[in-house]
């Protein structure tokens, strides 16, 4: 159980910034209250952007999307991850491959397909129970694309709808990668070099593009 409240290289959960963000954040006196309102504080407080240099390993470090003020869902749920720890709940990082069926024309031209490998979510344990968290998605974005926004009761997985607002096929989950302790960052650009030889050829170039 250590692993999962130590800190990690990419859950950086003893990075001055994390420590601060999270006890900004963590309101309420028991883990399930502190996890739900650290939720809150990454999937709002931190916009998701998917036009990152995924070259760069701080990419996907906890602590550099609080001073980025961006992420894109690995690195919003390392940093997840890394408040709960800092706040003494164990947490870890799970990944699947899904699939948007919604997703923006020039992500998918970036991208040259609408599938995601490696999609990341924190998983906290509480109350005894592993349960999923899924911070990807800020209010603004959601409102903005009609899709609902992820709710999260520190008790029940929080994991993309399968429709949006309007009935449309959103998000389906194609496979498990399973859970880590620490985001498995060089296994993970090897298969985005794979999959996504355009997106990750951009290195520095993709923080030109704009989301949402």
């Amino acid at each position: 159980m250590n692993e999962f409240l130590r800190p990690g290289r990419y859950i950086d959960s003893d990075h001055p910034a994390v420590v601060s963000f999270a006890k900004k954040n963590a309101a309420g006196k028991d883990p399930v209250q502190r996890g739900v309102a650290l939720y809150y504080a990454v999937r709002d407080g931190i916009r998701y952007n998917p036009f990152l240099d995924f070259s760069k390993d701080e990419t996907f470090q906890a602590s550099h999307c609080i001073a980025a003020g961006e992420g894109f869902c690995i690195g919003k749920a390392a940093l997840l991850a890394a408040c709960a720890r800092a706040e003494g709940i164990p947490a870890r990082v799970g990944f699947a491959d899904v699939k948007n069926h919604l997703t923006t024309p020039a992500l998918r031209e970036r991208m040259g397909t609408d599938l995601f490998i490696y999609h990341g979510y924190a998983e906290l344990l509480l109350e005894g129970k592993w349960v999923k968290a899924t911070p990807a998605f800020n209010v603004e974005l959601c409102r903005r694309f009609r899709v609902k926004p992820l709710e999260f009761d520190g008790r029940e997985d929080s994991i993309f709808h399968p429709f949006d607002e309007e009935d449309r096929r959103h998000m389906e989950y194609l496979r498990d990668r399973g859970s880590h302790a620490d985001v498995p960052v060089a296994q993970i650009m090897q298969t985005f070099r794979e999959v996504y030889p355009a997106l990750y050829g951009m290195g520095d170039a993709a923080a030109t593009e704009r989301f949402g």
